[in-house]
């Protein structure tokens, strides 16, 4: 059975504060994670205060591309130094981590479809490892490159690999309604469209908005939680707000 875990920027950086790693925050996800022990574990992270800052700066976009060599050597830059930072808080647990990083696999056409080829994760997976992806910049024809999303990543990992359970962790319980309660169960955007904003940091992948979207895209039930159920989701609960894109009713 496979997972795909998303931990979300703001719950493994200090959003605030430019190429600044929540300390406390990424052990206690590293340890959940080996409590929990779960095999076929695929791991995705954002990109918080080191790839957000940097794409800011450069203005670009999951639309708005650039053609600058600099500008991509600094977002993709950043993004590897915080990758290696999640894959060496796993690796100093005992947990098979091995980095992938998407500008290397991944590409969108003319129309901003992206294609990921799953054939190295689902290797890298059947050898015994925990491939950790993250949010990233990506080759995209007639824009040079554009940025590629966690949530995009979660999606595309999920379709392809035939995930079981599908995660999203981030630093809110849930999807909130307008009144700050958490939404137990969403089946289509409209429900929620009112609730949802922008992130309240710099975020250029669309806030919990396009959390929501691409979730609802997969067509299967997916998770949006916050740090302390992460245990129970990767313990195969419920957690936080369930999303159901038109699936059978079924967990899973």
């Amino acid at each position: 059975m496979t997972t795909v875990l998303k931990l979300g920027g703001s719950v493994v950086t200090e959003k605030d504060e430019p190429e600044s790693v929540d300390e406390a925050s990424l052990a206690r996800a590293a340890d959940a994670i080996v409590d929990a022990g779960v095999s076929d574990l695929v791991v995705v992270h954002g990109g918080g205060s080191f790839g957000h800052y940097h794409a800011a700066n450069h203005g670009v976009s999951t639309t708005e591309g650039t053609h600058d060599a600099t500008a991509v050597a600094d977002v993709h830059g950043a993004m590897k130094r915080l990758n290696r930072r999640v894959v060496d808080a796993l690796l100093s647990r005992d947990v098979p981590a091995v980095p992938v990083h998407p500008l290397s696999l991944c590409a969108r056409d003319r129309g901003g479809r992206l294609s990921l080829p799953t054939g190295s994760v689902e290797t890298l997976l059947g050898e015994g490892f925990v491939p950790v992806l993250h949010g990233d910049l990506v080759a995209h024809a007639g824009a040079g490159v554009t940025v590629v999303s966690g949530d995009e990543l979660v999606t595309a990992l999920a379709s392809g690999t035939g995930a079981d359970r599908v995660g999203i962790c981030s630093t809110v319980p849930g999807v909130l309604d307008t009144d700050g309660e958490v939404v137990p169960r969403i089946e289509s955007f409209e429900e929620v469209a009112d609730a949802l904003g922008g992130s309240e940091s710099t975020d250029v992948t669309g806030g919990m908005a396009a959390k929501v979207r691409a979730l609802l895209d997969l067509g299967a039930p997916a998770f949006v939680f916050g740090p302390t159920e992460l245990g129970a989701f990767l313990a195969g609960e419920d957690a936080g707000t369930r999303i159901d894109g038109g699936d059978d009713g079924t967990t899973g």
